[in-house]
C-alpha cells in the first residue's frame, strides 16, 4: 500500500480528456500541491523552460506529500542537474533517430517493424525521456503526409508490425486513433499492432470500454507495451485499466528504465514485477538509460545494473525477470546486456 497518498482531486468523476487538460503544468503548482519548499523553484523553473512539466493529477495523487524523494515525483520534477554542465556522451539524439526518420511520421530502424509517430505529445513528461529533444513539430502530419507515411508501410511487404509511438499514441482521441487503426488493418502484410503508451499507468481513465472493444475487434494481434518504473505507480485504478487490456488478441507487456534513486535496487524491481503480474502484465525490457542531454543524473552504471539483475534472478521466477538491454545507434536490435554469475 502507498504511504499517506494525497487526495487532492476526485479524478474518478472526470473524463480522461478533462483529466488530461487539467493536469499539472508548472513546477510551482507541483511543489505547492505536494507541500515542498519553494526554494526548489528556481532550478525547477530552469528545467521546465527546456522541457515543460506535465503531470496528470491521477499520478500526483499517488505521491507522498512532503517527500522530495518520492519515486514518482523524482520522475517528473526538474532538478538542478538538468541544466548543469552536460557530461560527455549525453546528446540531443542518443538513438540516432534523425537518421531513421525516413519520412515524416516514420522511424524505421529495425527489420520487419516500423515506428509510426502518431502523436507529438504525452500526458506526462518524464525527465529522463530519450525523445525530450525530438523534432515533433516536423512530424505533425497533414492528411497527405499521413497518407505518405501509410504508403511507406504499404510499399514494404517485409514490414509485418506497426508500432504506434510518439509522444503517446493514446493521447489521440478515439476518432483519430480508430481511423489510423482502420488504415493499418487495410495493409495486408501487417499482422501485429504494437502500442507503446504510458497512459494506462499515468492516466488510467483513458482505457475506456470503447477503446478496449475496438482493439478486441481488430484483425491484428495487438500488443500494448506500458511503461511503469516503480510499484507505487500501480494502484487499484491502474490495475483495473491493465486488466481490461487483455483479450484473445490483446497482450500487455511492461518496459522500465533503470533510474538512479528511483528503482535501482533488486528489491524495488522485484516489487514492480510482482505488482505487474497481479494484473497479468509481464515484464519485457529493463532499459539502461539512454544518454540524452539533461538526464545524466538518472544514470546507473552497467556493472551495477548487472548486479541488480543477478539479485532479481535469484528472487523471481524467470518469467518475471525483464531483459536488461540498451539501445545502440546503428545496431539492428536492442542490445542485450549479459548477466553472468561470478566465478
Amino acid at each position: 500500500m502507498l504511504n499517506n497518498p494525497i487526495q487532492l482531486l476526485d479524478v474518478n468523476a472526470q473524463s480522461w480528456q478533462t483529466q488530461l487538460s487539467q493536469g499539472v503544468k508548472s513546477p510551482a503548482q507541483l511543489l505547492e500541491l505536494l507541500g515542498l519548499p519553494l526554494e526548489l523553484l528556481p532550478d525547477a523553473q530552469k528545467g521546465h523552460e527546456e522541457f515543460p512539466v506535465r503531470v496528470p493529477m491521477s499520478f500526483v495523487n499517488r505521491m507522498k506529500k512532503g517527500d522530495l524523494n518520492d519515486p514518482l515525483l523524482q520522475q517528473v520534477l526538474p532538478l538542478f542537474h538538468e541544466t548543469e554542465a552536460t557530461p560527455d556522451g549525453f546528446v540531443l539524439d542518443p538513438l540516432g533517430e534523425a537518421d531513421a526518420n525516413k519520412t515524416p511520421g516514420i522511424v524505421h530502424k529495425y527489420q520487419g517493424r516500423v515506428l509510426l509517430i502518431s502523436s507529438g505529445s504525452c500526458a506526462i513528461n518524464c525527465r529522463y525521456c530519450f525523445r525530450r529533444h525530438f523534432p515533433y513539430a516536423d512530424n505533425q502530419l497533414s492528411t497527405q503526409e499521413w497518407l505518405n507515411a501509410l504508403d511507406y508501410i504499404r510499399q514494404r511487404p517485409d514490414i509485418n508490425e506497426v508500432i504506434l509511438s510518439g509522444g503517446d499514441p493514446l493521447n489521440n482521441n478515439d476518432q483519430r486513433l480508430f481511423t489510423l487503426i482502420d488504415a493499418i488493418e487495410n495493409i495486408p502484410h501487417v499482422s501485429r499492432l504494437r502500442i507503446h503508451t504510458r497512459l494506462p499507468i499515468v492516466l488510467p481513465a483513458r482505457i475506456t470500454d470503447e477503446l478496449v472493444n475496438r482493439l478486441k475487434a481488430s484483425r491484428l494481434n495487438v500488443v500494448t507495451v506500458v511503461h511503469a518504473n516503480h510499484a507505487n505507480e500501480i494502484n487499484q485504478e491502474v490495475g483495473e485499466a491493465l486488466t481490461k487490456l487483455h483479450g484473445d488478441n490483446l497482450h500487455v507487456l511492461n518496459q522500465s528504465v533503470l533510474l538512479k534513486g528511483i528503482n535501482d535496487s533488486g528489491h524495488s524491481l522485484k516489487l514492480l514485477s510482482e505488482r505487474l503480474f497481479t494484473y497479468r502484465v509481464l515484464p519485457y525490457y529493463l532499459h539502461l538509460l539512454d544518454a540524452v542531454k539533461g538526464a545524466h543524473h538518472f544514470d546507473v552504471p552497467q556493472a551495477q545494473a548487472q548486479n541488480i539483475m543477478l539479485e532479481l534472478q535469484a528472487t523471481l521466477p524467470g518469467f518475471l525477470v525483464p531483459k536488461l538491454v540498451k539501445e545502440v545507434h546503428g545496431r539492428p536490435s536492442k542490445t542485450p546486456i549479459a548477466v553472468a554469475l561470478p566465478n
